[in-house]
């Protein structure tokens, strides 16, 4: 039985009905439990992560001196605001900083985690186990573990969000042109990309990391120019496959110009197969960058990097929390999305059809 709001929408709403097709495809897509829960939890924890300088930081989120109320993790001030004697940003951790601000009636509100990912404790010896004050510990530089945990988290999904996006973007329409138009075309492209695929991406970033220090960009701009044909073959078969469909033969006679018919009649069919693969880029884009931070040849040395997280473990042995802590996190990571891929596969199966 259907129901009567998942066809027509409500007056006024201006909200279109979702289609047979696609009630399905939800409906499969909740039906697979693992990957749909895996969707929120990953979702969540990413969400989290965006505001990881409001959950972990060596800065208060806001402090109230002389009747002012300053915002220190959105606005630097210098020490000479708080009654100190350098004009450099203070440091808030520093005792000195804190009674001065005391003494005068201020309070301060802390973060969660009162570390960044690059702050040093200090008070304790490097590498440090676990307690109340580092709750994953500290690395072999004396820094919050688990404030590099989140940092971490954050950069490496937006990377492989990025990548994936771009490379998507490149590769759908490099495999639309290619199996659209067919005959030569199809016939260099295919030559180029067996050329292109064949240049070891490795020595490549070896040689440029000798000449300058990859940053963010850098290595998504390189990697970029590798990952793109991932997408290729199979968008490629989707259009060499329904090109001549009687469909399609009948837009050609309408006048369709071809950009026309490829990217509004002959794309909605090839991107059901991109979707299904996409959660697995990802998956691939994410652990590409952890293996160059690890090898050491990724983002530049102090950043939040699960991949250096995963060496400093495998350097610092009689230090088993960091280990088992980057070893956790990629694991737990990459199997939710594993999960929710394999959900996505589940909604774009036409074979599965729920009773």
């Amino acid at each position: 039985m259907r129901l009567p709001f998942l066809s027509f929408p409500l007056p006024g709403s201006g909200r279109r009905p979702m289609s047979p097709i696609n009630q399905r495809r939800w409906r499969n897509f909740k039906a697979n439990k693992r990957g749909f829960w895996s969707l929120w939890l990953f979702a969540a924890l990413f969400f989290l992560s965006l505001f990881a300088e409001f959950i972990a930081n060596d800065k208060p989120l806001f402090l109230t001196y002389q009747g002012e109320v300053y915002f220190p993790v959105l606005v630097s001030y210098p020490e000479t605001t708080f009654g100190g004697d350098f004009e450099t940003e203070a440091d808030y951790r520093d005792p000195y900083v804190k009674d001065l601000i005391r003494e005068a009636g201020g309070v301060m509100v802390w973060p969660l985690i009162e570390y960044s990912y690059q702050t040093i404790n200090l008070n304790r010896r490097a590498p440090a186990p676990p307690s109340a004050d580092n709750w994953l510990g500290t690395d072999d530089q004396g820094r919050d573990v688990t404030a590099r945990l989140i940092y971490g988290f954050r950069i490496s999904v937006l990377f492989g969000l990025i990548l994936t996006l771009f490379s998507s973007v490149i590769g759908v329409a490099a495999g639309a042109v290619q199996g659209y138009f067919g005959g030569w075309t199809d016939l260099l492209f295919q030559r180029f990309i067996e050329i292109w695929t064949s240049v070891p991406q490795l020595y490549l970033l070896i040689i440029i990391a000798s000449i300058i220090e990859p940053n963010f960009w850098i290595l998504l701009g390189i990697l970029l120019l590798f990952s793109w044909v991932a997408l290729v073959g199979v968008v490629r078969a989707e259009f060499l496959r329904a090109r001549n469909f009687e469909y399609v033969n009948a837009a050609r006679a309408m006048g369709l110009s071809n950009g026309r018919i490829m990217f509004r009649h002959l794309l909605p069919n090839a991107m059901v197969a991109t979707l299904t693969f996409m959660p697995f880029i990802l998956n691939a884009s994410i652990t590409t960058l952890t293996s160059l931070d690890f090898l050491g040849f990724g983002l530049p040395p102090g950043s939040p990097s699960l991949g250096e997280l995963l060496q400093q473990g495998k350097a610092n042995l009689q230090a088993p929390w960091l280990g088992l802590t980057g070893f956790f996190s990629i694991a737990i990571m990459l199997s939710l999305l594993i999960f929710v891929g394999e959900a996505v596969r589940d909604a774009f199966d036409p074979r599965k059809v729920l009773q």
